[in-house]
């Protein structure tokens, strides 16, 4: 069963109205006044979302990282957070423990509470976290209107060299950094918050999450590579040919916010326009206008056996 089929599925068991029908990454619980509740709920597997051997105190920062980034795309402002982690080895957890404080003092996101268990020998770490936040407006995901153009804050791309780094390849630090201490756009989603008409965060690839907006929306998105926003290091590490664009389009852990704005209004933050959404379903690809024929894949999805 895929990421998507199981998602289906849960869509048929009783859900709060705070659910949005699972369409978004986020809860969030009308309070009758404003701030409204947003809350979320992240997992990082070892072997899936991080490397073995990745410094323990960076897997504490991602998950914190990934789970704000969450309240990010609703315009929340952290409250603080709830963890569940596997006992195991007393170096790395006492190294995840100093890379847990730091996270949640630079995000100025307490520790709640949550749960701890005695990890089996020799088994994968899964840790999780709960994020709490509050928001004055929540953008879904599913409020993109055709003739709405796709923006993307800062640039896409990095992450996915960054893990091909921390596997082995030569390159610079800066993007090993994007993939391991990823920044949850907090300030920039609060001032998105109010004129975005949709909103969600770059995780598992632009072609991917896209896509997954206008289908909640009930249209179609076509993006152009061309203008997906990359960094000078990304250039200068996997140069500028149209594989190249492709590749940073469909890599995952970039964690910036993808939102639809109506025409002709300008993002209140730094943010580049990748495409816009028609009316007829699906996803068009063009690069510097030349069409493009979709990838088998659009970016990182779970599969079940």
């Amino acid at each position: 069963m895929t990421e998507a089929e199981f998602l289906e599925a849960l869509r048929a068991l009783p859900l709060h109205p705070a659910a949005r029908g699972l369409t978004d990454d986020a809860a969030v619980l009308p309070a009758g006044t404003t701030p409204a509740t947003v809350l979320t709920s992240d997992l990082l597997v070892e072997g899936v979302h991080f490397l073995s051997d990745d410094p323990a105190d960076t897997v504490a920062w991602k998950l914190v990282a990934t789970n704000l980034s969450d309240l990010a795309a609703k315009g929340a402002t952290p409250v603080g957070v709830l963890l569940g982690y596997p006992l195991g080895d007393d170096a790395w957890d006492r190294a995840f423990l100093a890379g847990l404080a730091t996270a949640l003092a630079t995000f100025g996101c307490p520790l709640l509470g949550g749960d701890t268990v005695r990890q089996p020998a020799g088994s994968p770490r899964f840790l999780s976290l709960t994020a709490i936040g509050h928001s004055d407006a929540a953008p879904a995901r599913n409020g993109a209107r055709a003739g709405d153009a796709l923006w993307v804050t800062g640039t896409i791309g990095d992450a996915g060299a960054g893990l091909a780094i921390a596997r082995g390849a030569d390159g610079p630090q800066a993007l090993l950094d994007r993939y391991r201490r990823p920044t949850p756009r907090l300030a920039e989603g609060r001032a998105l918050a109010s004129v975005a008409h949709a909103m969600m965060d770059v995780s598992d690839g632009l072609l991917l999450d896209a896509s997954r907006m206008a289908a909640a929306s009930g249209i179609g998105i076509a993006i152009d590579l061309a203008d997906v926003p990359r960094s000078a290091d990304l250039v200068r590490y996997d140069g500028d040919s149209p594989a190249a664009r492709l590749a940073a389009a469909t890599a995952g852990d970039d964690y910036e916010l993808l939102f639809a704005l109506p025409p002709g209004v300008t993002p209140p933050v730094p943010a580049t326009c990748v495409g816009r959404f028609h009316a007829e379903p699906g996803v068009t690809l063009t690069d510097d206008g030349t069409p493009v024929p979709l990838p088998a894949r659009l970016g990182f999805e779970h599969q079940g056996g």
